[in-house]
């Protein structure tokens, strides 16, 4: 499986050509979200699958023959990571109020289409949760995150971490002493999907004071 972030004009019929170009390039399409929408353009991620015989590049030239637009990223998708909407993370934040914050870093990954999550204590600099994928070690250097208090995204250099290489970062505070760390290897978050994450911090930890 496949995750290909499209930008694409705002405009009737763009979608379905897309769509149907890709299927020339034997795509197989599984999901699509819109990630952002703007004036005149929309991003959307496509989760597709392709055969054993054809290639990733097939599906930037497929979409780089249409007019105006562009692929942004495209890179291997653990299959076994679902699409969870946003709803299905206060759903189940809500069923296990106790446990809200360390629920939504365990499915930060598949919600955001990111490769991990941290749960970090800004007063103490330490992570305190982490989701199956995240950096280990007992000093994960949350400095290099920037202002944990701060809702934002940040560019990573390889070696933020020892055996890491480069990553895109977004950082949402909880209304606790708390923050969320999500992080991939690419592309960069994108307001929206910023949005969405400080919205669910706040979620959280409105779900665990409700206790």
């Amino acid at each position: 499986m496949y995750l290909l972030r499209v930008v694409l004009p705002d405009r009737p019929g763009t979608l379905g050509a897309v769509a149907t170009a890709l299927g020339h390039a034997q795509a197989d399409i599984n999901a699509v979200e819109i990630v952002e929408k703007g004036t005149g353009y929309v991003i959307d991620d496509f989760m597709l699958t392709l055969p054993a015989d054809a290639r990733p590049d097939q599906l930037v030239t497929a979409c780089a023959a249409l007019p105006d637009v562009e692929v942004l990223w495209v890179s291997f998708y653990p299959e076994n990571w679902g699409l969870h909407a946003d709803l299905d993370v206060l759903d189940a934040m809500a069923e296990s109020p106790e446990r809200a914050e360390v629920l939504l870093t365990d499915k930060a990954p598949s919600t955001f289409h990111c490769s991990w999550a941290l749960l970090v204590d800004r007063e103490r600099g330490m992570v305190l949760h982490r989701s199956a994928l995240a950096p280990i070690g007992t000093q994960v250097p949350v400095g290099v995150f920037g202002d944990l208090a701060t809702a934002h995204v940040a560019e990573l250099p390889a070696g933020w971490h020892d055996g890491w290489g480069e990553a895109a970062v977004a950082v949402a505070p909880c209304r606790s002493a708390h923050s969320i760390v999500i992080g991939r290897p690419g592309p960069e978050f994108r307001k929206a999907e910023l949005a969405r994450l400080r919205h669910l911090a706040l979620m959280a930890s409105e779900h665990e004071h409700a206790v």
